[in-house]
């Protein structure tokens, strides 16, 4: 499960043979977890702080084609 980001409140984990569709996951400081669709950035799973994820969605939405990357070659 490599972390590709330790933010403020936050930390994005991309993991290793996890399910469709692409997603990464944010674990905010308290310990909560959310997965997060790659494609639209909508939260499928789980729930986080709002800060903590207008922060990982923020550091994200430009860096969408390096998480697809990472999360294809985990999962492929």
């Amino acid at each position: 499960m490599p972390t590709l980001v330790r933010l403020n409140k936050s930390r994005i984990d991309v993991y290793a043979n996890d399910h469709l569709p692409p997603h990464f996951h944010i674990r905010s400081n308290d310990g909560s977890k959310a997965a997060v669709s790659i494609r639209d950035l909508k939260v499928i799973a789980g729930e986080v702080p709002r800060a903590a994820l207008l922060e990982a969605l923020a550091w994200a939405e430009t860096r969408r084609p390096l998480l697809l990357k990472v999360w294809k070659e985990l999962n492929s």
